[in-house]
């Protein structure tokens, strides 16, 4: 077996990424007992997480590599990401990604320079055309979830969660190809080795809860993940190099429904204040409507993984039923005081050397 990342590896990322990827906060969510911190990977550059796998590959990429070109396949966040990173390293890129893409997520890819090819909606199509644009003009893949670079670069997260809030000692995370839940927990288990890392999938694209269970890839049919509204976790099958930190570092995967993810994307709205999309809001799903599923834990830490929901589909789920039970409207009402809950209080700014170009403050003391 393959050695899997290392911190060192995660760090170096980091260096990559230093004045590139926003240090996302870490933001309660209001009213949530045990308390919930989310890491807002909603507010990074691309709208998700993957600018940072993205850029720390491509930048580690040698001069004729980049000279070539690179190409990438992907469900629509990953391509954004790769052209918002090729753009800035003067690198060529083409996005292969399903014909049923969401338009949010492809159209910034295209405006930023990258060339767009379409397929039908499973791996194996995207995987297939992206090996022929290989075969035909030599550039350098760039996957979404099967690289070590990829996920150290995914890693930088676990760093900032360590940092920011070193008592955390559950951390949720997404599942799709495994990138970064790899990365996390990677980086969780060397640096705050007492947590538990859980990861988080649609009911309808649970390959990486059965991946875990039996110890091999196990593929899921295109027909059922197609059903998920949670596009980003369409992947049919967990990659294999994720699997082998999954199997390592991951203490569990459990699902959450449709329904649950809708209700989630609509909570976080009116609640958090935070837009999310379906796959994004799948780990916080797990911490509010299936609690019992999870480990008992003091300070929660789920990562909203991305935001690119197309605005149609925000507002329909808007407008589904009430955000919140009748009975609670009550408490949005009620006055209250502007100074911050005691226990989310910062008691000092992220450290310094952390990877930024914007830093968040850190809006929680996690330490018990």
């Amino acid at each position: 077996m393959p050695s899997l990342v290392s911190v060192e590896e995660i760090r170096a990322a980091a260096g990559r990424l230093s004045g590139v990827a926003v240090r996302t906060p870490l933001l309660p969510f209001p009213g949530a007992r045990p308390r919930l911190l989310i890491k807002a990977e909603s507010l990074q550059l691309t709208g998700s997480f993957k600018l940072r796998g993205a850029y720390a590959a491509i930048s580690a990429l040698p001069r004729p590599a980049r000279e070539r070109g690179v190409v990438a396949h992907s469900s629509g966040n990953h391509a954004q990401a790769v052209a918002y990173a090729a753009a800035l390293l003067g690198v060529p890129a083409t996005v292969v990604v399903p014909h049923n893409a969401p338009a949010i997520k492809v159209a910034p890819a295209r405006r930023l320079g990258a060339r767009i090819v379409t397929t039908e909606p499973t791996l194996a199509a995207r995987v297939a055309a992206t090996q022929e644009l290989i075969s035909q003009h030599g550039y350098t893949l760039i996957p979404p979830f099967d690289d070590r670079a990829v996920i150290a670069g995914q890693g930088t997260i676990g760093l900032e969660i360590a940092a920011d809030c070193p008592g955390a000692d559950l951390i949720v995370v997404p599942v799709s190809g495994g990138g970064l839940i790899s990365g996390v927990a990677a980086a969780i288990t060397a640096l705050c080795p007492g947590a538990k890392v859980i990861g988080v999938e649609p009911e309808l694209a649970a390959d990486a809860r059965d991946s875990l269970r039996q110890g091999r890839q196990v593929a899921w049919p295109a027909g059922n993940t197609q059903r998920t509204i949670a596009d980003a976790l369409r992947v049919e099958q967990v990659g294999a190099v994720p699997l082998q930190h999954i199997l390592r570092h991951v203490d569990d995967v459990v699902t959450v429904t449709e329904d649950e993810i809708r209700e989630t994307v609509r909570r976080l709205a009116v609640e958090a204040h935070l837009v999310a999309e379906p796959g994004g809001a799948v780990a916080v799903a797990a911490c509010l409507l299936r609690e019992r599923d999870l480990p008992p834990a003091e300070a929660r830490v789920a990562i909203l993984s991305g935001g690119n929901i197309d605005p149609r589909l925000l507002a329909e789920i808007l407008v589904e039923r009430p955000a919140l039970d009748p009975h609670k409207l009550g408490e949005l009402c009620a006055p209250h005081s502007p100074t911050p809950r005691p226990e989310f209080c910062c008691s000092s700014p992220p450290p310094a050397s952390s990877t930024s170009l914007v830093p968040a403050a850190c809006c929680c003391s996690c330490s018990p």
